[in-house]
Order: C-alpha cells, then structure tokens, then sequence
C-alpha cells in the first residue's frame, strides 16, 4: 500500500551512521546521500530522511513506529545490537512475540531522534 515513508532529523551525518550500520543488518542500504537528505531500500527508496529543524517530537504514547521486515532472526538480533552500538536505546530485546502471532520474531529500539523502529521475522530460522 505504501510507497514509501520520509521522517525529518536534526542531524543527518549522524542518523547516516546510525541507519546505515542498522538497516545493512537487515539487507539494505543508502541507495540515495544527498546534501540534507538519505534514501534507504533494497532495489528503491522506501525511506526517505531529510534534514529538519522540525522533525516530529519524540512521543512513546503516539503509536507510531516503523517496522522493519527482516530475513532472518539472526538479521533481527544484528540489527538491535547495531543499534544499541550507534546511539540508538533499547526498547525490547529480541526475542519471541507469542501475543503477536506463533512465528513472530522481533526486537525494538528508539533511533537517536526518538523514532521507535522494530525489525520483524516471521521466518522460524535463524
């Protein structure tokens, strides 16, 4: 349904690390590095980050979030320690979320702009 999403940052040499240490755990890269704004994907850009000094405030009751779909378990493990590695904070371990469904495999974190993003399995590999 989507195309894709843009969210606005403070610094984007920063959230550059950040996300490409990250999303390269779960396959992709920058695929676009302009000036003041960044491109993410596998084939095309599905997220895009620009440069703001308005980016949305921080709220963890707001609901929103980004989900990442991973490979891997092992890719969803990578990503929470990439992040947690680059300024990133954790916000769930990875590990088994039976509530959300019998192979649902993820794990959660807040990106140093206070984005809550989570990387998602179904694959009951490793």
């Amino acid at each position: 349904m989507l195309d894709h999403v843009s969210i606005g940052v403070r610094d984007i040499a920063k959230t550059k690390a950040f996300y490409d240490s990250v999303l390269e755990a779960l396959g992709y890269r920058c695929l676009h590095a302009g000036e003041g704004s960044l491109g993410y994907g596998a084939q095309s850009v599905q997220l895009w980050i620009s440069a703001s000094d308005h980016p949305v405030a921080p709220d963890m009751r707001s609901g929103l979030h980004f989900c990442f779909a991973a490979p891997t378990r092992s890719a969803v493990d990578a990503f929470h320690a990439k992040a947690l590695a680059t300024g990133g904070k954790d916000n769930g371990a990875p590990g088994p979320r039976a509530d959300y469904g019998p192979d649902y495999y993820a794990s959660f974190v807040i990106d140093p702009d206070g984005y809550r993003l989570e990387a998602y399995c179904s694959n009951a590999e490793r």
